[in-house]
């Protein structure tokens, strides 16, 4: 389940990269970002799964959830 009320503040496409790569783009991207801003990441990694939510805990950001659709993960984080 994601919480899709606000629409994202940047959209990173992170698809066709295998890990640790979708990671080190959100991270790159979060750097750029203010507090309680939205980032959307596009995966085709299923590793994506476990690998967002661990890294918002890591780092003090809000994972807002995750989705299928076909064969894309797309997630949401809230920066911390």
């Amino acid at each position: 389940m994601m919480e899709t009320a606000s629409p994202p503040n940047r959209i990173i496409d992170a698809r066709r990269l295998l890990c640790p790569m979708p990671i080190l783009k959100v991270d790159a991207a979060m750097r750029d970002m203010r507090t309680e801003e939205i980032l959307e990441v596009r995966a085709t990694d299923p590793g994506l799964t476990q690998d967002l939510p661990a890294w918002c805990r890591v780092n003090g950001h809000r994972f807002l959830g995750m989705r299928q659709e076909g064969r894309e993960w797309i997630g949401r984080v809230a920066k911390g």
